[in-house]
């Protein structure tokens, strides 16, 4: 008999292959594998993994389908919630969410939730299988700005509610994060992304690319001329952080942004037309799931790694997933040290960065062990290549050039969590614009949270 408290283990490139590729590291479960994990599932009468999720998809009653084999049914479940679920059961954190507090984790390990809604949607995708698009309109028009994973879920929420919905979109190609900021390896674009839009756009959400809020028009425009009755912004946090340490200037030193941007979105890593860095010896600054992501695809590039962060392991804020497989590649982690320098060479190139060591505090706002400067301990990593990771915030084109749109001293825009009103009348937001840089599941819980008051805002009207 199986052990229970075990879950059924998941097939991935070996680490000495997958470092050298673009492929997608973990290879997703067999249908035996996917039926056997979900008859694990205790279908709790109080299931606290469905609170747990920011977007409350039925967990137990989907992975009851899975069980009994009724694949189709079980992605009609996740769809009544989820717009995204091959995305969500890739990237999602699901080890401090729904699995976080799954009743099977208490005396043993959890359901494996995340793999699971990967196999549904992986399953659907392969046999044909799509959310129902016979949806008659209510004659209301919805304009929302971004397609990353907060204005998809909008998007798609609020066309199964019967609006005529259309998403601006900025860059040329759609997804927002999904395509610009992680990596192919653990996100396939055409494969994975492309086939989620392009479901989103079968409820009958229009896209138009290409068209930048602020300056391209304005979302004032868009209602006064263009006859929107309400704006959701969903725009991201696309500014990147830098330290404000000498150095920062030189050829060789990028954001995470930029890196990423070039080699996901842009193809860079195919030897396309856009050129990336593919320097010898890469240090990468932050140790977020953004600085797992620039450092594992450095490293497919060819560069030996580090990544420099100034806690410890355990303050580590990226998935623990994604550090285990970042070791298991030969990512180097210099924890508990910090840059205070990034040396040049005599011709304005990176040669190197100058560090000290840190050691924990007290806790800080955070909560974390706050880190302090050891006296004396600095010294050198020689690099040819910095990144820097260290957070995104939004950009201002949009609230600059909107009037009666009030945003925080981070730049970000004032909206209520639970429905996503701002400031403006009939204009509503969430995400990473919002809440500054998080993750695609929390972009998604805002987006629902803000289609479901854009409902409200217009039964109230």
């Amino acid at each position: 008999m199986a052990d229970m408290t075990k879950r059924i283990p998941i097939s991935e490139q070996d680490p000495a292959v997958r470092a050298k590729n673009f492929d997608e590291v973990c290879l997703g479960y067999t249908k035996e594998e996917a039926v056997e994990e979900a008859k694990r599932c205790l279908n709790c009468k109080n299931p606290r993994c469905v609170g747990g999720c920011p977007v409350s998809i039925n967990i137990p009653a989907f992975i009851q389908e899975v069980a009994a084999e009724n694949f189709e049914k079980a992605y009609e479940i996740i769809s009544e919630s989820s717009a995204l679920p091959a995305v969500c059961g890739r990237v999602c954190p699901q080890e401090s969410q729904c699995e976080g507090v799954c009743v099977r984790g208490i005396k043993g390990e959890a359901v494996a939730i995340g793999k699971l809604e990967r196999f549904v949607a992986d399953w659907a995708r392969e046999n044909g299988i799509k959310p129902h698009s016979d949806i008659p309109k209510n004659g209301h028009k919805v304009a929302v700005i971004g397609s990353g994973p907060a204005g998809l879920t909008c998007a798609g929420d609020l066309a199964r509610l019967g609006y005529d919905v259309t998403i601006f979109e900025a860059l040329h190609k759609t997804g927002g994060v999904l395509v610009y900021g992680i990596p192919e390896f653990r996100l396939p674009k055409d494969e994975v992304v492309a086939k989620e839009v392009e479901n989103v756009k079968g409820l009958g959400v229009k896209i138009e690319t290409n068209v930048i809020i602020g300056k391209s028009i304005t979302i004032d425009e868009l209602m006064e001329e263009e006859g929107f009755e309400a704006i959701f912004i969903g725009s991201g946090a696309g500014l990147p952080k830098f330290m404000g340490i000498p150095g920062e200037q030189l050829s060789g030193v990028f954001s995470a942004n930029e890196f990423l941007t070039r080699n996901n979105l842009m193809k860079a890593f195919k030897d396309a037309d856009t050129p990336i860095s593919r320097g010898k010896k890469v240090v990468v600054v932050g140790g977020g799931n953004v600085a797992m992501d620039a450092a594992r695809t450095a490293l497919r590039l060819g560069a030996e790694v580090h990544i420099v962060y100034r806690r410890s392991e355990k303050e580590l804020p990226a998935r623990v997933e994604e550090v285990h497989h970042a070791k298991e590649e030969g990512i180097i982690f210099d924890l508990l040290q910090n840059p205070v320098e990034i040396l040049s060479d005599d011709k304005g190139w990176v040669r190197g960065i100058r560090i000290i060591k840190m050691e924990l505090g007290e806790p800080d706002e955070s909560g974390r062990r706050r880190p302090v400067e050891v006296p004396g301990s600095e010294y050198e990593i020689a690099c040819d290549t910095v990144i820097m990771s260290l957070g995104t915030s939004p950009n201002p084109l949009i609230s600059s050039t909107t009037d009666g749109l009030d945003v925080n001293r981070r730049g970000c825009i004032v909206a209520k969590e639970e429905n996503g009103e701002t400031s403006k009348a009939a204009v509503f937001a969430g995400g990473d614009a919002v809440t500054g840089a998080a993750t695609v599941i929390l972009a998604m819980g805002a987006g629902k949270a803000a289609a479901k008051g854009i409902h409200e805002y217009f039964q109230g009207k």
